[in-house]
């Protein structure tokens, strides 16, 4: 695509929305990013302009606050944002308060030292760390006597520096190449310092070495972990580190095919940007895989108004649309997810097509799996997630790729309901054996106690606990075991189970394995064993724990019945024998995720059974408590009832087992036992049946002693039957029997 522009409606995986914050003010002294309080920042001559950057990019008119002219560097607000720093130059950094307008400078020696940058902490010993080629100032800032006070200082040498707030991860760089690293995290839980690490650099020709750069260096978070992607140049590659408190450990290389690229991270998904090909992948690093999650696509502006004229157009004249170029020159990435452009004045904000990723794969459990960790336009995921089990139930997919669709989407809600604290509904049977792997990362003040390798899960609320079981029921292995043992009686010759959901190939992913497989490294099946079993990693600035974030995300087991089931139901009903090999996997996997079915489905199974007069299997479900009693499963029995007497009778003993008085004294009346029904009453004083059905079946039967038995019993049940009508009517109608 000509200029990186893309044209409305083509297919891209990630994108930009249109109109970004335009911050194009005139006279400012360049755009500067708080990383810590998301401020971008545009110094004037005298005053500061700020914008507070929140969900969307979309703003108002700027804050301010007045300065002292003179140069600026960089720029960065206290954490609780009371106080400025401004660096002025390499050898100064100027504090003001913002409450009173004092200030004061830290300096360093301008013969033997140069500042290379500052900024600020949440770490309980100090305020401020300046960075310096000759090692670190640790500095509590006191705005009462408006003063800087040197806490500690960390001697060692440093060419260039990198920190972000969110990782809270200081990198130090030094040596010839600069390749050699010193690490520090400040986070309130205290200073961490990392083992010095040497990063990798392909050897170039005789005589030359390359010399890494910052701008090649990159540290995300994703997933609660802290990574470093470091760019080689030469071997086209893309490095991956991870953070350990006692080690820092390569585990993979992506492949670059730019030597100009970009990061930014994404709703845990990494993004390298290709500069030169315009052109971004997307990486999803979730159990440690390095595979792109598709083929190189192309960034797409969202919101521009369009037709068929303006998309035939040249970019160029595209690009006018929005006064700029995508990957243009002036384009500065803030990770994690921000694109300045500096030379228009402009800020961008990164999004993920959830929608164009699902609809690049055919593979329904790895894009279920996908869609469950992303925390990111909640409603679109769940909206996905349902509209693809739909599909592959609609498509006839074999049972077993649709059962593991239904595992997945079901044991993401179960780890949910665990997650907040075991909200009712939830089973807490055989939890001893069912040990979640996915562990709530604590709080960035703290080092995380996962262990390496660990599955980081999002963190799940839900805003209905409906269908699913309180109180005691029988064990789920126990439950499970009937399904398995009865499923062979269920007639499956109609269906094509003999595919396996490992035939159903991701066409784009496969492209893209095929295109990068050569150029993976190996580096993780070569990685030094220096990480020991305790080694903890260290906790990224953002806590995991995002169940007010993602509260309905997860999809319960009622939401499957009413947005899947019931919805396929009508279509699939030419062929029920599908439909309910379907509704045993789910019922299977009901059990292994530790949930209860909601009585619909019940009701919907023995409707299709019966549909395709399998009367013998309802019996036999219902015997073996496959289909768990309720009331609305009873009811539905004795209605299918009318054509086969055995049914029936099913429905109405699950009415008196269920202790449904009034229904199954109802029932019993249908019937035309209207003794049973009386003698059932008074034993469980049942009053909330009409006395007339009794009285009429009574009349019906033309027997005397049995009509005056019935206007005995309620007379003396219910003291105020005599003053009502049908009292006297029925009594003058005994009086005339006999």
């Amino acid at each position: 695509m000509q200029g990186g522009l893309s044209s409305p409606g083509a297919l891209s995986h990630a994108y930009v929305q249109h109109p970004p914050l335009r911050c194009d003010i005139p006279d400012i002294k360049g755009l500067f990013y708080d990383d810590a309080n998301r401020f971008l920042v545009a110094p004037t001559a005298d005053r500061i302009l700020y914008w507070k950057i929140a969900a969307s990019t979309q703003s108002g008119p700027p804050n301010s606050d007045p300065i002292n002219e003179g140069p600026i560097l960089s720029v960065r607000f206290s954490l609780d944002q009371k106080a400025i720093g401004i660096q002025r130059s390499s050898h100064e950094v100027e504090f003001r308060n913002r409450e009173t307008g004092e200030g004061c400078s830290k300096k360093c020696r301008a013969d033997s030292e140069t500042i290379l940058g500052f900024f600020w902490t949440d770490c309980p010993t100090c305020d401020v760390i300046i960075i310096k080629t000759s090692g670190l100032d640790l500095l509590v800032y006191e705005p009462q006597s408006n003063a800087l006070r040197l806490v500690e200082s960390k001697k060692c040498s440093a060419t260039w520096y990198l920190y972000t707030h969110e990782s809270r991860l200081l990198l130090l760089a030094s040596g010839m190449q600069c390749t050699l690293f010193t690490g520090y995290q400040f986070s309130a839980g205290g200073i961490v310092k990392l083992p010095k690490f040497e990063m990798v650099m392909s050897k170039s020709e005789a005589n030359n070495k390359p010399v890494l750069a910052a701008a090649d260096v990159h540290i995300v978070t994703v997933y609660g972990r802290i990574y470093c992607l470091q760019l080689d140049r030469v071997g086209m590659a893309l490095n991956l580190y991870r953070f350990y408190r006692d080690a820092v450990v390569q585990q993979g290389t992506l492949p670059v095919y730019s030597s100009r690229i970009a990061v930014s991270a994404v709703d845990n998904i990494i993004m390298i940007h290709q500069i030169d090909a315009k052109v971004v992948i997307l990486y999803d690093v979730f159990m440690d895989s390095y595979a792109p999650i598709s083929a190189p696509l192309p960034l797409l502006v969202r919101g521009l108004a369009s037709n068929s004229k303006q998309a035939a157009q040249p970019a160029d004249q595209q690009s006018s649309a929005y006064g700029g170029t995508l990957y243009g020159e002036g384009w500065n990435f803030l990770i994690p997810d921000l694109i300045c452009d500096a030379e228009n004045g402009l800020l961008w904000k990164l999004h993920l097509d959830l929608e164009a990723i699902a609809a690049s794969t055919s593979d329904a459990p790895s894009i279920l799996e996908f869609l469950q960790r992303r925390k990111s336009d909640l409603s679109m995921v769940k909206t996905l997630s349902l509209a693809i089990v739909r599909t592959t139930i609609l498509e006839r997919r074999p049972v077993t790729l649709v059962a593991k669709a239904m595992d997945i989407i079901l044991d993401s809600y179960s780890r949910s309901m665990k997650m907040v604290g075991g909200a009712a509904g939830v089973r807490r049977t055989s939890e001893q054996n069912q040990q979640s792997s996915f562990q709530p990362v604590e709080d960035s003040r703290v080092v995380s106690q996962e262990p390496p390798g660990t599955m980081i899960g999002p963190v799940i609320n839900t805003d209905s606990a409906s269908g699913v079981e309180s109180g005691q029921s029988q064990s789920n292995s126990g439950v499970e075991h009937g399904i398995a043992n009865l499923a062979a009686h269920v007639d499956r010759s109609s269906l094509n189970t003999s595919s396996d959901s490992d035939g159903i190939t991701n066409t784009s992913r496969a492209v893209s394995q095929a295109t990068s497989s050569s150029q993976i490294s190996d580096a993780t099946g070569k990685r030094p064993q220096v990480v020991g079993e305790d080694s903890q990693p260290l906790a990224s600035g953002t806590s995991m724990q995002h169940g007010t974030h993602v509260a309905s995300v997860a999809i319960s087991p009622i939401e499957m019945v009413q947005s899947v089931f019931v919805l396929v139901e009508d279509e699939m009903m030419g062929d029920p024998a599908y439909l309910i090999a379907v509704i045993m996997e789910f019922l299977r996997s009901l059990s292994k995720a530790g949930l209860k079915a909601p009585p619909d489905l019940y009701v919907m199974m023995t409707a299709l059974l019966a549909c395709s007069n399998r009367y013998a299997e309802i019996a036999l479900f219902v015997s073996n408590k496959i289909l768990e009693p309720s009331r609305e499963l009873a009811m539905q029995l004795i209605d299918l009832g009318r054509h086969h007497s055995l049914t029936r009778k099913l429905g109405v003993d699950m009415l008196r087992e269920r202790c449904l008085h009034h229904d199954y004294v109802a029932a019993l009346l249908q019937d035309g036992y209207y003794l049973e029904a009386l003698r059932y009453a008074r034993k469980y004083k049942v009053i909330t049946v009409q006395p007339s059905l009794f009285l009429e079946e009574a009349v019906a039967k033309n027997i005397t002693p049995n009509l005056a038995a019935v206007l005995s019993f309620f007379a003396e049940l219910t003291p105020s039957f005599k003053t009502t009508s049908d009292y006297s009517r029925y009594r003058h109608i005994l009086s005339e029997m006999v």
